[in-house]
């Protein structure tokens, strides 16, 4: 007696292959997208804490500058040795050291293939304090994002580091040629940051420019 057999038959091996090529296909895909978008959200909050750290800098600089503005008298004096106890001294002191380095152009900013180190005459401005703070050893390549860190000593927090994120001053040179510009003098403070985002093959710069004006 013969059996009859069904006519439905088992996947041939070339087509197992295929639907498992198609499925690594769509996987991979879908692995690769996700990743893209989390390093599109990580780079756009890095991107958002870094602007917001430049953003302090800007309101300290505008702070003791106020402060100045507000005390200032002519013909004032100021000791260069004595430690600032206020913020009109503090910006004073922070002019001296402009004044003795004479910067008259900020360093090239352009798209580089590493973050460059900040020019010697550069500083930092400790937002959470309202100090100047003068102290190339404290600025360092930032080891995710521009930011500053802190320690804590004696119960309060103290600058530690300016990871990829530093001040340049430029100050304007005297007017000769302009009667009425010739006793307008400003700054141009240049707060930069850099550093590596995730999936970039170059670093990421902001930058931007606060222009104080100062009596003279």
């Amino acid at each position: 007696m013969l059996k009859k057999f069904s006519a439905s038959r088992g996947d041939t091996l070339i087509e197992v292959l295929f639907a498992v090529s198609v499925f690594s296909l769509v996987a991979v895909s879908a692995l690769t997208i996700m990743n893209q978008g989390t390093a599109i959200s990580q780079r756009a909050l890095e991107t958002t804490l870094v602007r917001q750290e430049m953003s302090a800098q800007a309101d300290t600089l505008r702070f003791l500058h106020d402060s100045y503005i507000a005390a200032y008298q002519p013909g004032q004096t100021y000791d260069a040795s004595a430690t600032p106890t206020t913020p009109a001294q503090e910006w004073q002191a922070m002019l001296e050291s402009i004044k003795n380095n004479a910067v008259t152009v900020a360093s090239a900013f352009d798209e580089q293939a590493t973050c460059p180190n900040p020019p010697s005459h550069a500083f930092i401005m400790d937002s959470r304090n309202a100090k100047f703070v003068n102290a190339p050893s404290k600025m360092v390549t930032a080891s995710s994002f521009s930011q500053l860190t802190y320690t804590t000593s004696s119960g309060v927090q103290v600058l530690d580091q300016a990871q990829g994120i530093w001040v340049e001053a430029v100050r304007s040179a005297p007017n000769t040629s302009d009667t009425y510009q010739a006793n307008v003098g400003y700054i141009d403070f240049h707060i930069r940051s850099c550093w590596v985002g995730p999936g970039q093959a170059l670093p990421i710069t902001l930058g931007t420019i606060v222009r104080l004006y100062e009596p003279r």
